[in-house]
């Protein structure tokens, strides 16, 4: 369905296939998180949180759980010590690319306007 077929239906967003991406996606860090995983997977949390700088280690725990549990994010725990953990994207996260590309053409385009 396109955002054509509901004008003028929509009481809640969140009951639109927008407002559900709008709530997997959505907020500060997800979409980084997706960007930064997409670029070099696995990625182990502190490498992450490295890559990112300004996100604090409970925000990006929050954040990967729950792209794990909106089946976004695959997390892999090696039983060793010390423990070793890596985060990588499902094939869901895959099918998102095409849309964050298309972001960052938009981003080409209109930066320096």
């Amino acid at each position: 369905m396109s955002m054509a077929e509901y004008k003028g239906k929509v009481k809640h967003i969140q009951d639109t296939p927008f407002g559900y991406t709008i709530s997997v996606i959505g907020g500060k860090w997800k979409m980084v998180i997706i960007y930064l995983l997409a670029e070099n997977q696995p990625v182990r949390f502190n490498d992450l949180k490295r890559q990112i700088g300004t996100i604090t280690f409970k925000t990006l725990s929050s954040q990967l759980k729950e792209l794990e549990a909106d089946g976004l994010v695959k997390r892999k725990e090696y039983p060793q010590v010390p423990p070793k953990v890596e985060y990588s994207l499902t094939h869901k996260a895959e099918t998102l690319l095409p849309v964050l590309e298309e972001l960052c053409e938009w981003g080409v385009k209109n930066q320096n306007n």
